[in-house]
């Protein structure tokens, strides 16, 4: 509580008792304190710097109230704010701790952060731990399609699990991989929230910590009826389509070309974008990825279709560097990113790039006649079981001809007409 104070100057304290101020003067007057009556002053500092007090008594003690600044709050509104305070305080309020508690509210709700502010902030403090770059761009991606649209704008302490349900409720079963995932990381905002005290609510004077809004939200989401599920892949039907849009596409040439080879080589991500030309035999059409890039630690040969080749030549024509597909600046690949962003341009939002492989897998299992072995070992998978003790051969000519059949099949239209890559800049 504030004590009652006088300025004094010559030991009489200086005020303008004759009469109430008037709007014209209040710039004018100088240093000191100017009645208005009833106790309302304005404070002139030898600064020049002007703000209004209130001196009145509350529950027996003689106090000073600051009401704001000249500049901020008139006279008329000065005058209208004291005769309510005196009020109030004539009824036996505790004026004084009401506008403490005012003013503690006002400054929290400027300091407290929106949801989508949070989860900025700890999106960047979890990228050194992100497995990549699409990871990370998954991380926040998800919050942006589902949970900032519907309350990415509130501040934190303002949040309830109704909030929550609201924004995975209508994807808890249509998308529940993605749904589950979403959930995680808005818990994780949270709990970061909590650890920074936006989550502490003064009640009845006493600080409470509200509890993660995520705590117990899956007891009002209805129950999930999903499948284990990998990467989200394109069903082999829709990939002559998909083939097509992306050589149509807006991206750049040498996403397109990449994008086509991973798909025609049934290749990882990472073992696209880091190919070099001395990996590639042209003449014997065969691609030979090192032991190191491999995830099986084991070298593996690629037979190349017509087609791989095809997009290899034409590669060639605009890189003599290094790296097959390079990116933005020369003796670079291509981002990590760039395959799902290109699928993002053509509004294939679910799909991952490695998914084309469970793609290749299911075509191949569902509709040729190749030993599962042949198709395992195209994909560079391990044989599992006693066989794989026994088990030698890669099948390398039965790949070459599985690869080209399938390189057939991913390019076929229904048409017959070979839709010719569109050209773009590279970024």
């Amino acid at each position: 509580m504030s004590s009652f104070r006088w300025r004094e100057n010559g030991g009489k304290a200086k005020t303008e008792m004759a009469g109430r101020l008037k709007v014209v003067n209040l710039e004018r007057l100088e240093a000191g304190m100017h009645g208005d009556g009833g106790g309302l002053y304005l404070n002139v500092e030898p600064s020049g710097s002007r703000s209004w007090i209130l001196r009145t008594m509350v529950r027996g003690r003689r106090c000073e109230i600051g009401l704001g600044s000249l500049s901020t709050k008139s006279l008329a509104d000065a005058r209208v704010e004291a005769t309510n305070l005196r009020a109030a305080a004539r009824k036996g309020e505790d004026i004084l701790t009401e506008r403490r508690a005012q003013r503690a509210a006002e400054k929290r709700e400027t300091s407290i952060p929106t949801f989508k502010e949070a989860a900025t902030i700890v999106h960047e403090s979890l990228k050194g731990t992100f497995t990549s770059e699409t990871h990370s761009y998954n991380w926040l991606q998800s919050l942006e399609l589902y949970v900032f649209k519907v309350f990415g704008s509130k501040t934190v302490d303002r949040i309830d699990s109704a909030d929550i349900l609201a924004a995975l409720g209508p994807i808890w079963n249509t998308k529940a991989d993605t749904a589950g995932r979403t959930l995680r990381r808005i818990k994780a905002v949270f709990d970061w929230t909590i650890v920074k005290g936006y989550r502490t609510v003064d009640l009845n004077g006493v600080a409470v910590t509200q509890p993660n809004p995520c705590d117990a939200i899956r007891t009002a989401l209805p129950k999930q009826n999903k499948k284990p599920s990998h990467h989200e892949s394109l069903p082999h039907k829709s990939l002559q389509e998909f083939v097509q849009k992306l050589r149509m596409s807006k991206s750049a040439l040498a996403v397109k070309l990449a994008f086509e080879f991973l798909i025609l080589t049934a290749a990882r991500t990472n073992e696209v974008l880091d190919a070099t030309w001395k990996e590639i035999d042209m003449e014997e059409r065969v691609w030979l990825i090192p032991a190191a890039r491999m995830k099986m630690k084991e070298p593996h040969r690629v037979p190349l279709s017509a087609r791989a080749i095809e997009i290899l030549t034409l590669a060639k024509q605009f890189n003599d560097d290094a790296i097959v597909f390079p990116g933005r600046y020369a003796g670079h690949p291509l981002s990590k990113m760039a395959f799902l962003m290109a699928m993002r341009r053509m509004g294939y939002e679910d799909l991952t790039a490695h998914g084309f492989r469970a793609t290749f897998k299911t075509w191949a299992e569902e509709m040729t006649k190749y030993d599962s072995l042949v198709i395992e070992a195209s994909m560079a998978h391990a044989v599992k079981g006693i066989e794989r003790h026994y088990l030698r051969s890669t099948f390398f000519e039965q790949r070459k001809k599985l690869m080209e059949a399938w390189s057939r099949f991913a390019t076929n239209t229904p048409t017959g007409k070979v839709v010719r890559m569109r050209s773009a800049r590279n970024s």
